[in-house]
């Protein structure tokens, strides 16, 4: 499956998240279950070949147990899961299913949280991000990949709100191969390494003020888009995560979407909103919040 194909998957899902947000008709809401649908029914798509319902059991089923953390039960399918010598088996198949639908959904999703909670403090931040969506967009039509090139502040504050929320702040383990001297120590082999990745989005050598939301980590003195080699909430390196073609369009589809035609209002005064994580371990967790959407 091409890029394209899962681009058009993702719009096709991004409209029916729209209309899913204007029936909440600029009321308060909570946005986890909302988004929790929408982005794990763009993996839906790609393992099952077809989308569910927001209502259909099925899709609520999966979410939950992704929700709480269970691992996912799906249905067998082809000709291999009996052969004990193939790689392709039943203990595979579910645990890459699981996978896949735990890590593309509860990693963007939680993400598109940080990101509402943070153009709420910083109105002038989302009134930025609209009006070079609007400038380069329009009205008439929905976001592209094809638009992330001449959008170089939307970029930069996306890049800024993966940086800023630090999402998953360990990395996976990682498994030395062989005897490793590091700065002076031996890391001898079979060792499992679990690298911080916070350690580098918060470094003050990388990022100028690394506990501040700031978009221009990620502009230069032109304004145009930078990239940053301390940035790296997908990991880094050969081992580093699948799915980062396929969230970073998703985040991007998704958030300039929605300012496309939504303002996001909070419930309390902007200076009011807490950023800080609601727990921090394997992720760091937005607090719950409520929002209104009104109709740009």
């Amino acid at each position: 499956m091409g890029k394209r194909s899962i681009e058009e998957r993702i719009l096709e899902e991004g409209s029916f998240l729209l209309d899913v947000l204007r029936k909440t008709e600029g009321k308060p809401f909570d946005p986890v279950f909302i988004l929790s649908r929408s982005v794990s029914n763009i993996i839906c798509s790609v393992i099952f070949g077809s989308r569910f319902d927001y209502d259909d059991e099925r899709l609520l089923t999966i979410i939950h147990f992704i929700n709480d953390n269970f691992q996912i039960m799906s249905s067998p399918w082809g000709e291999e899961k009996q052969d004990p010598l193939s790689h392709f088996n039943m203990d595979t198949l579910l645990m890459t299913t699981h996978n896949l639908l735990f890590g593309g959904t509860e990693t963007v999703g939680t993400t598109l949280r940080h990101a509402f909670l943070i153009l709420m403090k910083y109105p002038k931040v989302q009134a930025r991000v609209q009006e070079e969506i609007d400038c380069v967009v329009g009205r008439s039509r929905m976001p592209t990949l094809e638009d992330r090139a001449s959008m170089p502040y939307t970029d930069a504050v996306i890049h800024e709100v993966q940086r800023f929320a630090d999402v998953i702040p360990m990395n996976l383990p990682h498994r030395v191969i062989r005897d490793t001297p590091f700065r002076g120590f031996l890391i001898p082999k079979g060792t499992d390494v679990i690298t911080l990745l916070n350690t580098v989005h918060y470094d003050s050598d990388q990022f100028k003020t690394p506990q501040e939301f700031n978009p221009e980590h990620f502009l230069d003195a032109n304004q145009s888009f930078k990239k940053s080699p301390a940035f790296m909430p997908f990991s880094a390196g050969r081992r580093l995560c699948l799915g980062e073609p396929l969230a970073r369009m998703e985040l991007f589809i998704y958030l300039t979407s929605i300012l496309q035609n939504f303002t996001l209002h909070p419930l309390v005064e902007p200076e009011d909103i807490d950023l800080t994580p609601l727990s921090s371990g394997l992720g760091n967790l937005p607090r719950p919040f409520q929002l209104c959407m009104r109709i740009r």
